[in-house]
């Protein structure tokens, strides 16, 4: 049996209702755990792209690639797991920022080359878009400080350079 690892899935969808509700359930009748799920418009209309980030072995992955290809308005499929890529992810950190610390967490924030979005008498709103980890360790200095509230976009990932059609 092979090792399990991340594994990435881009999907092109049909923008039609109940698209994203059949390939959600396909994971969920083979109770398969997504680590992160991201859809949005592309550059055509009426398509979307779906980023999807789940944990299995290579031949479950193949497994599930195959049945995301059988699905009605699944347009193409592609596992990009070992594929060179871009992956990244935006996130809006709401922190507490009284006006003795904000300079102390603004100057933290651009180490991490996040930007301030919108700022209060006692708080700060700051975005960020990299990797995973990069953002991880912006919630980890900044945890001190009182994070109020996040959210953070999934990932969103692209291979580098031109896809082959056998890739």
């Amino acid at each position: 049996m092979s090792q399990r690892a991340v594994h990435t899935f881009i999907a092109w969808l049909e923008d039609e209702p109940g698209v994203l509700n059949r390939v959600t359930s396909l994971f969920r009748r083979r109770n398969y755990n997504i680590l992160s799920l991201n859809v949005g418009r592309t550059h055509e209309k009426g398509v979307s792209r779906l980023t999807c980030v789940i944990e299995a072995d290579d031949d479950i992955a193949r497994r599930i690639e195959a049945n995301l290809r059988k699905l009605v308005n699944v347009l193409e499929v592609k596992d990009i797991t070992y594929a060179p890529a871009l992956v990244r992810e935006l996130a809006l950190l709401k922190v507490s920022a009284p006006p003795e610390r904000r300079a102390e967490i603004l100057q933290l924030a651009e180490v991490f080359r996040a930007r301030a979005v919108d700022v209060t008498e006692d708080g700060v709103v700051l975005e960020m878009t990299g990797t995973a980890d990069k953002l991880d360790g912006l919630v980890a200095v900044l945890r001190p400080f009182g994070i109020l509230e996040m959210g953070r976009s999934g990932l969103i990932a692209m291979t580098r350079g031109r896809i082959r059609e056998d890739a």
